[in-house]
């Protein structure tokens, strides 16, 4: 027993293992094998270590984003005479954040005050008091109905409101639109991002820029890709749409940073990347544009008044994205290791074909399984068939060698 043991110890710690191996002289098979081969070196080479960069570790990016607008502009029509409009006027919100809308057209409702009524016919009509309940209000609604069905005009009766009176009547949408010279206005953006896994942090106001290059630069995809002042204009017509069209009821307009930085070399060479994107189908007639209601309040003779304007505007959204890659041993091994592991898949395909499709696949079938059943009655046979099988490959190596 203690025998039987101690070889068994002697048999695991010096004895090794290695597959047997038969080498098959087959000109399709070896075609096919070196094929395969050939590309998976090509998709680890090129698609996974240059393309993927499978040598780098990666890390995401934060940012932060603000703006400014410069702009003037002068309308002159009979309700408002001459009027110039500033940023103050037709930014929302004033603050310039990430997200905001440039006024572009508008309509105006004058001195609105609270008090009583009629309600707009597209609230829905009436006939009689019964069909206005007091206290409720219409889905398309401008107030508190009060009970009373009234006359809106002369041919058209609605419920009685208690609200901001006179209601807004949407007359039709000026054109063309009455802040068209918002296509010369200019947008600046500061743009600050970090890395925070490698610690590096960038601005879009590279080393390129300074303050006199700043005061006179306008962006332009070819000849100035890096200057952060963009005209409205240029940046519409980028994102592949018309300004006097998107200005008349409104659109959205996307601009995206990308940062995609290799840090295996100097940090400059990290710089942004601005695309423009048209958010806004003409297409669909349901709701089209984009708009909402901004009010101006002020007080006369002791009574709170308004200006209801309903703003027609260029929404644009600035959205930031980026990564870095930097080398990394561990992600340089992983992808060695992975590659290594895809080469077996050449071996695999090859034996596929080899002991399935060929012709002579019984023949290779002998050649690369050796059958061993139990209890059978001619081990030495088997063991010299071995010993001269090994003998003969060993032989057959050395007259090639010579």
């Amino acid at each position: 027993m203690g025998h039987k043991f101690t070889d068994t110890v002697a048999s695991f710690l010096f004895e090794y293992d290695t597959p047997r191996m038969v080498l098959v002289r087959n000109k399709k098979v070896g075609l096919t094998f070196r094929l395969i081969q050939l590309v998976v070196l090509a998709y680890i080479i090129g698609w996974v270590f240059l393309y993927e960069k499978g040598y780098q570790s990666k890390d995401g990016i934060i940012s932060s984003v603000s703006v400014k607008l410069k702009g003037l502009t002068l309308t002159n029509f009979s309700d408002m005479g001459p009027y110039v409009w500033d940023v103050a006027d037709y930014v929302f919100p004033p603050q310039g954040d990430s997200s905001f809308v440039v006024m572009t057209n508008f309509i105006i409702t004058h001195r609105q005050k609270q008090e009583t009524c009629p309600e707009h016919p597209e609230a829905g009509s009436c006939d009689d008091d019964r069909q206005c309940s007091r206290g409720k209000f219409l889905r398309q609604g401008q107030g508190i109905m009060t009970g009373k069905c009234v006359n809106f005009s002369s041919a058209q009766k609605t419920c009685e409101i208690f609200g901001w009176c006179p209601v807004e009547i949407d007359d039709n949408v000026p054109n063309p639109p009455l802040l068209l010279a918002a296509e010369n206005f200019t947008l600046f953006i500061k743009n600050s991002i970090t890395f925070p896994r490698f610690k590096v942090s960038r601005r879009n106001l590279v080393e390129k820029i300074t303050k006199k290059y700043l005061r006179n630069c306008t962006y332009h995809k070819v000849k100035d890709p890096l200057c952060p002042v963009f005209e409205l204009g240029h940046i519409v017509a980028e994102s592949g749409q018309t300004f006097s069209l998107l200005a008349r009821k409104g659109g959205v307009v996307g601009i995206t940073i990308s940062w995609d930085c290799d840090l295996d070399w100097p940090v400059r060479y990290c710089v942004p990347v601005y695309q423009f994107h048209g958010l806004y189908n003409e297409d669909n007639n349901i709701s089209p544009g984009f708009n909402f209601r901004h009010a101006r309040y002020y007080r006369e003779n002791g009574r709170d008044l308004r200006n209801l304007y309903k703003v027609f505007g260029i929404r644009f959204d600035i959205l930031v994205n980026g990564k870095a890659g930097k080398f990394d041993i561990i992600p340089t091994m992983t992808t060695i290791g992975s590659g290594i592991g895809i080469f077996g898949v050449a071996s695999v395909l090859c034996d596929v074909l080899l002991l399935n499709f060929l012709s002579n696949r019984d023949y290779y079938k002998q050649k690369k399984f050796k059958f061993a059943e139990q209890n059978s009655t001619q081990p030495e046979k088997e063991d010299a068939d071995s010993s001269f099988i090994g003998n003969l490959q060993v032989k057959e190596k050395g007259a090639r060698e010579n």
